[in-house]
């Protein structure tokens, strides 16, 4: 049981499926407790490793916590932020509100109005960044690296028979339809290469879903473009793949290019999300306009072409991971915005 006077940060996740903001939650918060923060997450029932906090819990928080003055609420979503003005402006709560923003477009002028209410911002990317009207400090997400790594079993010589993947929620939005329209133009091209789609398909995508895939039987590529559908461990695909393609047409922030670069492989990604803050054109893969078919086409046949040209790129990919996107850059990040908070 926590003890709710002792947390120094609530940290909220009002969203009971899983989605990006939630991963990034299960990710940090571990790594966040590591470095002496007491934390707690308020909202949708989380894996039993990460500490939370009941609703009713929300009473107890007018008392200012043992060691700090104020308590700090940090929210990434709108109704989030929401409670927590309600909490410091109308109930009096000694808290101070933190917001972290990742969408890339207009906010509306009820979320502007939220925003300038918090104490602090906090942007995921430059690109999120420049939506916001307040001032903000840029903290990246990042991974652990410990987890996704490149594979310790090399490629045996003299075969020539390639992977590439596409990972995530299946649906329009993450143009899962655009990397399928690429392998159905480029595979009969170059039959070394086999493609992977991994990821869930929840009931308002299924029909969606069903007419990539037949597509690809009508293309009698049904042995070469494979629908694995929702897997328990991403790792391993990660990587035994030779190219990640990640071709969303819009997107929050988007953590599988870093996963796949840790992982020691290539991505060729569009510049929805975070992506092109991300990746080193030509060194660690390429970015090509979000939705533009033509182009994330010709981006993928450079590699198909050659595919020594993706395979010489991992150790980059790797050092560029470790680099730039530990995870530990993110607590720290988020440690110091917290900090400028204390009186």
């Amino acid at each position: 049981m926590v003890d709710v006077s002792e947390i120094e940060v609530v940290a909220t996740n009002f969203k009971k499926r899983l989605s990006g903001v939630t991963s990034t939650i299960i990710q940090l918060i571990p790594e966040q407790q590591k470095s002496g923060l007491k934390i707690s997450v308020l909202g949708s029932k989380l894996p039993g490793s990460i500490p939370q906090i009941g609703y009713f819990s929300i009473l107890k928080l007018w008392k200012k916590p043992k060691t700090k003055c104020n308590r700090i609420w940090h929210a990434r979503r709108n109704n989030e932020m929401l409670l927590g003005i309600i909490s410091k402006y109308l109930l009096g709560m000694p808290i101070k509100l933190v917001f972290t923003s990742a969408a890339q477009r207009e906010h509306t002028k009820f979320t502007k109005w939220m925003i300038k209410r918090m104490d602090r911002v906090i942007a995921t990317s430059k690109k999120s960044g420049s939506f916001l009207e307040v001032k903000y400090d840029v903290v990246m997400h990042g991974i652990d690296v410990n987890l996704f790594k490149p594979s310790l079993n090399q490629k045996a010589e003299g075969v020539e028979a390639y992977l590439i993947g596409c990972f995530g929620r299946v649906r329009h939005s993450k143009g899962t339809d655009l990397f399928v329209e690429a392998m159905i133009e480029l595979l009969p091209e170059f039959p070394e290469w086999t493609a992977l789609v991994c990821g869930r398909v929840t009931a308002p995508h299924k029909s969606f879903s069903n007419a990539l895939q037949l597509k690809v039987n009508e293309a009698n590529l049904s042995d070469r473009i494979i629908f694995m559908g929702e897997v328990v461990d991403i790792k391993p695909f990660y990587q035994d793949i030779d190219l990640y393609v990640a071709p969303s047409r819009n997107e929050g922030f988007g953590l599988t290019p870093l996963e796949a670069m840790a992982s020691g492989t290539m991505v060729i990604a569009s510049d929805a999300g975070s992506y092109e803050e991300m990746i080193l054109p030509g060194q660690t893969g390429e970015i090509v306009p979000a939705g533009n078919q033509e182009l994330l086409t010709r981006a993928i046949e450079q590699y198909f072409s050659k595919p020594s040209k993706a395979i010489q790129g991992k150790e980059l990919c790797r050092k560029h991971v470790e680099d730039n996107f530990q995870i530990i850059s993110e607590v720290n990040g988020v440690s110091k915005v917290y900090k400028s908070l204390e009186p």
